[in-house]
């Protein structure tokens, strides 16, 4: 890269390359995509997807409702520095063709790549992006397995998005010399809750247990709700080796029966986890509620507490429910001490549901689909979860928790790592207006309350999942910030995250504040160290997050595609849950999405109308829109890449496709020319993260 000017009217921003040669630009600072840049094929530059460019705009002022042209004419900073895909030999030379579409390829491997056979999954550390006169090059770095196989892809997935299943020796090293209980000198400081009834409830397989409950009345008969969270940063000092691995990860990553854990398991599952019936170290957020759940005073403090019972959200279902717990006396036996504080927690959090709700909150109500393996780690089932009583009995209190910190630092004016939600911008919402237009919605306004009373009036009609849907992705991705900027899905003028250190970052850096605070240390130097420590940990814990969350969705796709590959044949009530050019994105029940190609809808030609989001039939008139239910049938299922195909139930097989969902074969250069390689064109854990 030179230093040298730049023409006049440049714009700098990041490319995303489309599979058909052609990208956008999203100019640095801008709200929404309103504002990107249409990349004609060829006129890339050399870029490649994710790049950090300099484009010029065309003088010619774009069409009504198309995008301004620009061509790239410098790449500044490089995003794909190794690169995941199939191993392919031609002659004596290897060569990688990359997973994603959206990368040019193929790749050649230079160096030492013996090791590496045709039909590898493998990565590259790229060498050479490549010129008009030499192909790409990259040099072997990992192999995965066998391509197709769902381990291979999981793996590669988990390299591409830097998320590492092993720890370094050092960080282990460092969390072996963490004490198995609690010290007597460690007490120093904290009060004791050790007499109080405190309870944990989790998922029946969760072993990072680090958030736990209590309630109990003041001497006024108020509430008075304790939130009690593992104290993590106790023992995970500020820079050390545990610190700066927990920095880099910034969250632990899920997905069907396993886990990439923030901090190894000897901290997570052992002594930072509030394991039943023994003494944890503990930061709690204690708050007296009026009738209305206001909170009217708080206290935050160093403890030490004793969970006296490890309870599982199936267990308190069926305790909190009077039907099926008459079917079940010996539950209710058992936890006879617990009941009569879980039946008053269940009263509480819809005081406080009602609370949030009348401020603004939106209560989106979503399922979530989960992968059930057998021993061997293979998906044998996919099911449907949706949220009971003690579900959102934790979520409603952890969220006032996650309030009540917020604010207590925010009105002391000192640094903290904000949870951030902003409104939506002007485009997400024009867009969502068109897309309910067609199902005779209308909205005025994309505040709490019109998207609220929306939700509410589809809530028990057959449209409801996909109004919802649409209204989700019409919401702004929430964020961290060390700025206080609100939360507009919670209608919260203060939030953050505070309540599961184990697992994430910006709780981690909460905690370490508040200690600071409590110890009277947050003054001076100090302050200013952990508020640009606070600073550096949003921006980094909001990458990870958003790799973390890609990662996990890829992931999901390839256990789904495997369980799909066993229902080759079979049909399934679904619904259209995204349309494009291409065809329709449908849903099964259980939560499954695979693709069904507009080549093999009926005989006819179809126009794709982005702003209502349907392909509309030229010669019949046959519109297929989103939230459509149809019946489908699974066609293909690949483990490798999570394609899924479906096809209408009771339609004849399907045309072949040249389209994009069909398998790659190998795209080796037939021929060399001045040594160019003449290429084939590619065609929680049951939490929400709030």
């Amino acid at each position: 890269m030179t230093n040298e000017k730049q023409p006049a009217g440049t714009v700098t921003g990041v490319y995303q390359a489309a599979s058909r040669g052609f990208g956008f630009v999203t100019p640095e600072g801008s709200a929404g995509r309103e504002a990107d840049f249409f990349i004609p094929p060829r006129a890339e530059g050399g870029a490649w997807n994710g790049d950090k460019v300099t484009v010029l705009p065309e003088k010619v002022p774009a069409g009504e409702g198309a995008k301004r042209a620009a061509r790239v004419i410098r790449v500044l900073e490089r995003a794909n520095r190794t690169v995941t895909g199939v191993i392919h030999k031609h002659n004596r030379e290897t060569w990688l063709q990359p997973d994603s579409d959206r990368l040019p390829g193929p790749i050649q491997v230079v160096g030492k790549g013996s090791r590496a056979r045709a039909g590898d999954k493998a990565a590259v550390a790229m060498t050479s992006f490549g010129s008009a006169k030499h192909p790409p090059m990259g040099t072997l770095r990992e192999v995965f397995g066998r391509d197709g196989s769902r381990q291979a892809a999981v793996a590669a997935i988990l390299y591409n998005y830097e998320i590492d299943p092993e720890f370094p020796a050092a960080v282990l090293a460092q969390a072996e010399e963490a004490p198995q209980s609690v010290p007597p000198e460690a007490l120093d400081g904290r009060l004791d809750l050790r007499g109080k009834v405190v309870i944990t409830i989790d998922g029946a397989s969760s072993k990072d247990l680090d958030d736990a409950v209590s309630l109990e009345r003041d001497e006024e008969g108020r509430r008075v709700l304790g939130v009690h969270i593992a104290d993590v940063s106790h023992y995970v000092p500020a820079g050390s080796p545990l610190d700066l691995e927990a920095w880099e990860r910034g969250t632990s990553v899920y997905f069907a029966d396993q886990v990439v854990p923030m901090l190894p398991r000897q901290l997570s599952n052992g002594i930072c986890s509030l394991n039943p019936q023994v003494d944890r170290l503990t930061l709690s957020c204690l708050m007296t509620l009026d009738a209305d759940g206001a909170v009217v005073g708080h206290t935050i403090v160093k403890s030490v507490i004793r969970t006296a019972e490890r309870m599982t959200y199936e267990d308190c279902n069926v305790l909190l429910d009077p039907e099926r717990l008459a079917e079940s006396p010996s539950l209710g036996e058992r936890y006879a001490r617990i009941l009569p504080m879980l039946k008053d927690m269940a009263v509480l959090a819809g005081v406080l549901e009602r609370r949030r709700k009348l401020r603004g909150s939106l209560d989106l109500e979503s399922s979530e689909s989960y992968i059930v393996c057998d021993g061997s780690g293979a998906p044998v089932e996919v099911r449907t979860r949706r949220q009971g009583v003690s579900e959102r009995l934790i979520e409603s209190f952890m969220l006032s928790a996650n309030e009540c910190v917020a604010e207590h630092l925010n009105r002391l004016e000192k640094p903290a790592v904000y949870r951030v939600h902003e409104k939506p911008s002007p485009d997400k919402t024009e867009t969502l207006r068109a897309m309910l237009a067609p199902l005779g919605y209308t909205l005025r306004q994309a505040d709490q309350f019109s998207l609220q009373k929306l939700l509410e009036q589809v809530r028990d009609k057959q449209e409801g999942p996909a109004v919802s849907t649409m209204v989700l992705r019409s919401l702004m991705k929430a964020r961290y910030d060390a700025a206080n900027l609100g939360h507009f899905g919670l209608a919260a003028e203060y939030y953050c995250h505070f309540t599961s250190p184990i697992r994430r970052y910006p709780d981690l850096m909460v905690h370490r504040i508040l200690t600071a605070l409590l110890e009277g240390r947050l003054r001076g130097g100090t302050e200013k160290k952990l508020a640009a420590a606070a600073q550096k940990a949003a921006v980094q814990s909001s990458q990870r997050e958003l790799a973390a969350q890609a990662a996990e969705r890829e992931i999901e796709k390839r256990y789904m595609a495997e369980y799909m590959a066993g229902h080759v044949g079979e049909t399934f009530p679904g619904a259209v849950s995204g349309v494009t050019r291409f065809g329709l994105f449908i849903m099964l029940e259980n939560g499954v999405e695979g693709l069904l190609p507009a080549e093999v809808l009926p005989d006819d030609a179809y126009h794709y109308d982005e702003t209502r989001m349907c392909l509309t039939g030229e010669r019949t008139g046959a519109a297929f829109s989103f939230g459509m239910p149809l019946e489908v049938l699974c066609a293909a299922a690949d483990p490798g890449s999570g394609q899924i195909d479906f096809r209408l139930a009771g339609s004849e097989a399907p045309r072949p496709s040249p389209g994009r969902r069909e398998k790659k074969s190998a795209p080796l250069p037939a021929q060399k020319r001045r040594g160019r390689a003449m290429h084939v064109p590619k065609g929680r854990r049951g939490r929400k993260r709030r």
